[in-house]
Order: C-alpha cells, then sequence, then structure tokens
C-alpha cells in the first residue's frame, strides 16, 4: 500500500497570530477562514486550524479507502484519536495513533 504525505495540519491555539508568522514565511494563504488557513508550498499543503495544541501536528497520507485504512490501522495496534469525518465535499479525514502515541493522519473519500 503507498499512502502520499500530501499536507500537514498545525494545530494553533492563536489562529491569527500564527496565521502572521507563516504568512510571513510563505505568503498569503490560499484559504484564509475562522477554521482553516492553508497555504501552497510547492505543491504541499500546509495548514493552520485551531484546536488543541497538545496533540502536535499531524501529516496526513491520502488513502483510497478512508474508512478500511482506518480500521486496518486500528486492527494493527493503532489508537483512533478521531473518527472519519467530513471536512470538505469531497474530502474525509481521521487521525488514528500509533502505540506511542504519535497522529497518523488519513485523507481520502
Amino acid at each position: 500500500m503507498s499512502a502520499p504525505i500530501q499536507s500537514l495540519v498545525i494545530p494553533v491555539s492563536d489562529l491569527d497570530a500564527a496565521k502572521a508568522i507563516y504568512t510571513t514565511l510563505w505568503g498569503d494563504p490560499h484559504t484564509d477562514t475562522a477554521y482553516y488557513v492553508g497555504y501552497n508550498v510547492d505543491g504541499f499543503e500546509v495548514a493552520l486550524a485551531p484546536g488543541d495544541v497538545s496533540g502536535g501536528p499531524v501529516a496526513y497520507a491520502d488513502v483510497e479507502d478512508l474508512d478500511a485504512t482506518h480500521a486496518a490501522l486500528i486492527a494493527a495496534g493503532g489508537t483512533e484519536r478521531t473518527a472519519p469525518m467530513k471536512v470538505a465535499p469531497e474530502s474525509r479525514v481521521s487521525v488514528v495513533d500509533d502505540p506511542d502515541g504519535n497522529p497518523i493522519g488519513l485523507r481520502g473519500k
């Protein structure tokens, strides 16, 4: 199974403060909302999202079948951090922690 990593979501406690830093680094974001600020960094998506910063950034692997991959990772010993959920019309995400608590993000349909 090959699951390319195409995006990184960084949780932030203050979206405006974080946006000032990352906009200085990468220029204006392509998406700028109250719940998601996205930057295209040479074809790689880096996003800021308000949330619990204790879990750290999450790299998202693109998968063909989100539900099957999510279930397979749990069967292999992972722990569900977030169940599959719709985040855009054609995109769903979930997060499974490995045995050490490191997040594995999944993005698919």
